[in-house]
């Protein structure tokens, strides 16, 4: 094969590797400590929030959130005083411990500060949630949390073995998108998962006619789902006004058969 040296020819080469690589995906994360507290269990669950390509496991700045907060039992409560900096894949994350003292479905979420993707040409927001059960409580677990954008889970997002189906209907502004258009990553945590080519680092699928995807994982470990569609605003940057990736992610945990 001939060496391609020439500025032009440089330049083609380069343009051909950005424009036919897959694009790497984005993910707000909230992954808990815990999904399904018992009575044995540690009361505190230690929630960290963060921002990366998780299947890569590259990370990215993550400001202090806008919203951080826990819906339970009815009742939401405003978490963000407690948060503390903390470090995921060598950036900017944030934790904070919650006691769980009683029975109940504990939807955490965060709502991120817009974050600018020079590559993308927009910002990003991931309106992210993650559910926590607790002493055997298991009511609520597919309630709405009433975000600008939201998967709400028609699966149980919790107690699901590697494998199982898991499904959710995406929904902005309340009303489900039809065909809308699904990210799905797995958390590789312990970096042993290896995509066999770039297209497999993001699984990407749609929902149906009533904005209802479905997915069965193909191992057991945290899965992160990102419906990712245009929000009805913009933000100016440089003094332009530039689109916003609206992003409603899920995270969910599937266990090991046993």
């Amino acid at each position: 094969m001939h060496s391609c040296k020439t500025p032009m020819c440089l330049a083609v080469v380069m343009f051909v590797a950005l424009f036919s690589s897959p694009a790497t995906a984005h993910f707000g994360m909230v992954i808990p400590s815990d999904t399904m507290v018992m009575q044995k269990d540690s009361r505190t669950v230690s929630v960290t929030l963060s921002f990366s390509h998780p299947m890569e496991m590259v990370g990215m700045e993550l400001e202090k959130p806008k919203v951080f907060s826990v819906s339970a039992n009815g009742k939401n409560q405003e978490l963000l005083g407690q948060l503390k900096p903390s470090k995921v894949m060598d950036h900017l994350a944030w934790t904070a411990d919650y006691p769980i003292k009683r029975p109940g479905v504990y939807m955490f979420y965060m709502e991120p500060q817009p974050y600018w993707e020079p590559a993308e040409d927009c910002f990003i927001v991931h309106l992210t949630k993650t559910v926590v059960t607790a002493f055997g409580d298991d009511e609520g677990w597919d309630a709405e949390l009433g975000l600008k954008t939201e998967i709400v889970p028609l699966s149980k997002p919790y107690g699901l073995y590697a494998g199982n189906v898991f499904q959710g209907i995406v929904k902005m502004d309340g009303k489900p998108i039809p065909y809308a258009d699904v990210e799905i990553e797995f958390y590789n945590r312990d970096k042993t998962a290896h995509a066999p080519t770039e297209y497999m680092v993001t699984q990407t699928i749609k929902a149906d006619g009533n904005g209802v995807f479905t997915y069965a994982t193909p191992t057991s470990g945290w899965w992160g789902f990102a419906a990712l569609n245009t929000a009805d605003y913009t933000i100016k940057h440089d003094g332009e006004e530039k689109d916003v990736e609206m992003g409603a992610v899920i995270w969910v945990y599937f266990h090991d058969w046993k």
